[in-house]
């Protein structure tokens, strides 16, 4: 999703709009935490001006995450409608204070580092599968490994393993 200056202002006081599945899997770099992420649906349409273009957006899509509880794979729909502004002079300071104020470096407009930022804004920071029985949680992962209660007490400490050797031998 990339216009340059000048396919904008051809677009000066005409209708821009437009409707189109973009891949954000840029924003698995940016959270590691994001395990996968669909295509995402971007629709909306553009007021171009002389000074700025405005950009009403829809953004659709559906992330997967790992549960808090068991880090299965839980599915997270979003939906993010935002208004995003495009300054074409850099000197022009109108919108100064406006958070969703983008001033253009070099000669292209692209959305895409854009929609990714409010992808990354709609991740919960907890989230939690609704049924965990269908899925059990994954006995291990990543610089980790799951122990229950009776690895727990049947475990011996490797430290102390020569001195678990020498109460076995007092006791025959």
């Amino acid at each position: 999703m990339k216009w340059s200056l000048q396919e904008l202002k051809n677009f000066y006081r005409k209708p821009l709009t437009f409707e189109q599945n973009v891949d954000a899997s840029g924003v698995m770099e940016k959270d590691p935490e994001i395990r996968s992420i669909d295509p995402v649906h971007v629709e909306g349409h553009a007021d171009v001006t002389q000074q700025k273009a405005t950009f009403y957006l829809n953004i659709k899509g559906k992330m997967v995450l790992p549960c808090a509880s068991t880090l299965v794979d839980v599915e997270f729909p979003f939906s993010v409608k935002t208004t995003e502004i495009f300054i074409f002079d850099p000197d022009y300071t109108e919108y100064e204070d406006e958070e969703s104020l983008h001033k253009i470096e070099g000669h292209y407009v692209d959305l895409l580092p854009v929609i990714e930022e409010h992808i990354l804004l709609e991740k919960p920071l907890k989230i939690t599968a609704a049924d965990v029985t269908d899925s059990p949680a994954p006995k291990e992962g990543k610089g980790w490994q799951r122990v229950t209660e009776e690895d727990m007490t049947n475990r011996v400490d490797p430290r102390l393993e020569g001195l678990a050797k020498f109460f076995d031998e007092d006791k025959k």
